[in-house]
Order: C-alpha cells, then sequence, then structure tokens
C-alpha cells in the first residue's frame, strides 16, 4: 500500500477498537476481580502483615504500566516517529486511569505503620541513622511528597491528553510543538517524580538502606513495563481487521527494539548496582543483598534474571522475531511478569527476611488489583479515536515502507 493509495488509508484511519474486544475484557477482568479482592480481603484479615507486603508490591507494579506509559508517551511527543504515532492513544488511554490508582492507594496509606519501620518512634528513637533521616522520613512530609507525585503524574497525563483530542477537534499546526515542548520538560520532571517516588515507597522499607542507582533503576523498569503492555494490547487489537494492518511489522520491529533497549539499560543498572554495593561492603548497604542471597530469595533472583534480561534479550536479537506479533509477545510476557517478581524481591526480604520468597497472597492481591485497573482500561480506551485523526504524519506512519 502507499500512500496515495486514498480508500485503504482512510479504512485504517478510521480503525477503531472493536466492540467486542473492549466487552470480553471488561468481563474476564470481572471474573478475576471479584474472586481475588474476596480472597485479598480474608487475607488482610487472617494475615495482615503479609497482605499489606503484597498490596504494597501489587500496587507499585499496576502504578507501573500507566506510568511507564506516560514516560513513553513524553518520549514519543518529544521524539516522534512513526511508531510513536501508531501507540499513542493506547498510551493516553492508560495515563487516564491514574486517578483509579489514587483511589487504591488508600490501603498502602492504611498500612503504613506495618510496612514501615520509621514511623515506630520508639525504633527512630533507638537509631542514629533514622534522627538523622527524620526530616525527611515522616509521615506529614511523606504524605505531602505523595500527593505531589500524584499531582506531577495527573498534570502530565492531563494535559497530554487534552492537547492530543484538542489536535483531534481543530488540527492545529501549533500543537505538535507544545506537544514536543512538554515532552521534553515532563521527560525530566516524570523521571525526578519517579526517583524519589521509588525512595519513598520502597527503599524506605529499609530506611538504613540506599543506593544511589535505585530511582533510574525503578523509572526503567516501569517503561518495560508499560512497553510490554502496549505490545500485548497491540498483538490483541491486532487479531482484528483492518487494525492487523495498523500495528504493521515494522512498527512491531520499532517496539521490539526499544524493549531490547530497556532491558538492556534495567540489566546494567541492576548489576552495577550490585557490583558497587558488594564490593564496597559496607555494613549499611550490604545487608539489602545479604538478606536476598538466602533460600528462596537467591532462587527468585536468577527466576527474575532469567525472565526480565536473559530470555528476552536473545529473542530480541532476531528481526524476525519483533516484527511478528506473536513472537514478539513471547518477550513481553517473560519482561512483564519479571518485572512484577522484581518488586516482590524488592519488599519481600525487607519486611519479612526469614519468611517465604512468594507468599500466596502476592499473586492473589496483584490479581485483584490489576483486574479492577484493565476494567477502567477498558472502559478509557474506546472513548476516543484509535489513532490522532488530524496528526500530519498518520499517513506517512500508516503507509508501508
Amino acid at each position: 500500500m502507499s500512500i496515495s493509495d486514498a480508500p485503504s488509508l482512510a479504512v485504517l484511519r478510521a480503525a477503531a477498537v472493536p466492540a467486542g474486544w473492549t466487552q470480553d475484557l471488561r468481563k474476564r477482568a470481572l471474573w478475576f476481580a471479584i474472586p481475588a479482592a474476596v480472597a485479598s480481603v480474608a487475607g488482610a484479615i487472617v494475615a495482615p502483615q503479609a497482605f499489606y507486603r503484597a498490596y504494597l508490591t501489587g500496587f507499585v507494579f499496576w502504578l507501573g504500566v500507566p506510568l511507564g506509559c506516560l514516560g513513553l508517551l513524553l518520549l514519543t511527543h518529544m521524539t516522534g516517529g512513526s511508531w510513536a504515532l501508531i501507540m499513542r492513544r493506547l498510551l493516553e488511554a492508560a495515563t487516564r486511569t491514574l486517578p483509579l490508582l489514587v483511589l487504591l492507594f488508600v490501603p498502602v496509606l492504611l498500612g503504613l505503620r506495618t510496612l514501615y519501620s520509621w514511623t515506630d518512634g520508639e525504633k527512630v528513637a533507638a537509631s542514629a541513622i533514622l534522627q538523622h533521616k527524620a526530616p525527611y522520613l515522616n509521615l506529614p512530609f511523606f504524605l505531602l511528597r505523595t500527593a505531589l507525585y500524584f499531582l506531577i503524574w495527573g498534570l502530565f497525563a492531563f494535559v497530554l491528553n487534552r492537547w492530543s483530542l484538542e489536535q483531534d477537534r481543530t488540527g492545529a499546526s501549533t500543537l505538535p510543538r507544545r506537544l514536543q515542548g512538554a515532552g521534553g520538560v515532563g521527560l525530566l520532571v516524570f523521571m525526578l517524580a519517579g526517583s524519589f517516588a521509588s525512595f519513598d515507597w520502597l527503599m524506605s522499607l529499609d530506611p538504613l538502606w540506599f543506593s544511589s542507582i535505585y530511582g533510574m533503576h525503578f523509572v526503567v523498569g516501569q517503561a518495560a513495563s508499560g512497553l510490554c503492555f502496549a505490545i500485548l494490547v497491540a498483538r490483541s487489537l491486532g487479531r482484528s481487521q483492518p487494525l492487523d494492518r495498523v500495528y504493521a511489522p515494522r512498527h512491531l520491529d520499532d517496539y521490539g527494539k526499544l524493549l531490547l533497549a530497556f532491558i538492556l539499560l534495567w540489566g546494567y543498572m541492576t548489576y552495577s548496582q550490585y557490583l558497587i554495593i558488594w564490593s564496597g561492603n559496607l555494613p549499611e548497604e550490604i545487608t539489602f543483598y545479604v538478606r536476598r542471597h538466602a533460600g528462596g530469595y537467591m532462587v527468585l533472583s536468577f527466576v527474575i534474571a532469567a525472565l526480565h534480561f536473559a530470555l528476552p534479550f536473545f529473542l530480541l536479537l532476531s528481526k524476525s522475531i519483533r516484527s511478528n506479533p506473536q513472537r514478539l509477545v513471547w518477550a513481553a510476557v517473560p519482561v512483564f511478569v519479571g518485572h512484577w517478581l522484581d518488586l516482590v524481591w524488592q519488599v519481600a526480604p525487607s519486611l519479612d527476611p526469614e519468611g517465604p520468597a512468594l507468599h500466596w497472597l502476592d499473586p492473589v492481591v496483584t490479581l485483584a488489583i490489576g483486574s479492577v485497573w484493565l476494567v477502567d482500561f477498558a472502559w478509557q480506551l474506546p472513548r476516543r479515536a484509535l489513532l490522532p485523526q488530524k496528526d500530519a504524519h498518520l499517513e506517512e506512519a500508516l503507509a508501508d515502507e
């Protein structure tokens, strides 16, 4: 198909999310949401500490999907490209679920004193390091920072979605430059907010430990999970016509290359953090890894390395895999699951060093949160045209090379 093939381009431009696809996704999500929510409530009653550990992991994992999509959206507006244009509305729909995740943060607030030792006045009084960190690690300031993070993320999501919708209505020539400027500034602010959120929500679970790489490692993991989710949605939508021609092999190849870049960066940061801390052998730092070298946590480390790095790395080296919708899923699913396991690996040993690497509540609570989130995503996606209708580069993005 060429750019001059107007009838075909008109069909692709008008491509929409199939009504049956949305209904099926919401129905299946609800099937899982109800029993998982009931089991989660039961777990909260009989094992509150395990529940809050599982909830924090599940919440951060599913929050990472729309935040990863927000980061990708900022990146696509800053850099452009046909792959970015085709993916834009999937990313925007995910970012519009952020208000739901603000509500889903409430159980984390209820479990603050169970999750974070720095909320215990006696423990703070007994530790000189915690007293030194008290001006930062205290409940009022923690809550203020959390509100600020959600405000920043929500503001950028709102602005990008609003301007994108305005471009569909008016086609104003000034909007692409405004979106590009917002992408450049927003990406910097986004990385800073994500880094500090990781310090507050995850690194402060062990308040005596710190790592300067941790924040960027967290943000890169979110970007990888957001991209994996977008790939899975594109693959699912691409099963029907004419969407199989919208998500073309050349776009999928670009998604695969970007995913390869993210897992390489994630692997580099993971190894660098480990190498620096392990070789330094400082008591306040090395304890983090000592806890994760025991029992099931060591096994989990190798599983994460295989899923989040080794397996997708070798798969994504091949263009025949990157450009094939079904084969690209083979790389995206392991990274998606590996990112969740990585968060379990970060959270669980800090709260329960002697406990099991995986508690039954970990997958159940994550499933409950994710099912509710998917219902919202399935509602958001069809509310707008699947492609930016008046973007000047849309025909070029839809045309075969």
